[in-house]
């Protein structure tokens, strides 16, 4: 059986931006990642979870790395 490899640049414990696009928030939210799947039909889908318990998830394109301050 074959592995399958993700091709997200991004790993599970990574702290990330999500976009308001996907959020549907005023401001880019922080967040872990927790999962990601491999989704055939769109590619590697990241879920992350925020500081109030909140999980958001969709296609790498909506998330970016987290420039600490």
């Amino acid at each position: 059986m074959k592995k399958e490899t993700s091709q997200s640049p991004y790993k599970v414990g990574d702290i990330l931006e999500v976009s308001p696009y996907l959020t549907m928030l005023d401001d880019w939210i922080i967040g872990k990642v927790i999962k990601i799947f491999k989704n055939p039909f769109i590619g590697d889908e990241i879920a992350i979870e925020d500081d109030k318990g909140r999980i958001f998830f969709g296609v790498k394109d909506y998330f970016k790395p987290h420039k600490i301050q």
